[in-house]
């Protein structure tokens, strides 16, 4: 949670603009995690371990 200032919360004192930004960084950076993950197991079967980890 953010901080408060008084009785609302410091997300409340942003800007539209800002905002606008933040939503999109985190869309970025959720892409981001989203294409590793594919990447990491884009050739694998349904129902196999992981090749290259030791077991």
């Amino acid at each position: 949670m953010t901080a408060n200032i008084g009785n609302k919360h410091i997300a409340q004192h942003r800007g539209a603009k800002e905002r606008a930004e933040i939503r999109k960084t985190n869309i970025a950076r959720e892409a981001v995690k989203q294409a590793e993950a594919r990447a990491k197991y884009r050739n694998q079967q349904k129902g196999k371990p992981l090749q290259g980890t030791a077991a």
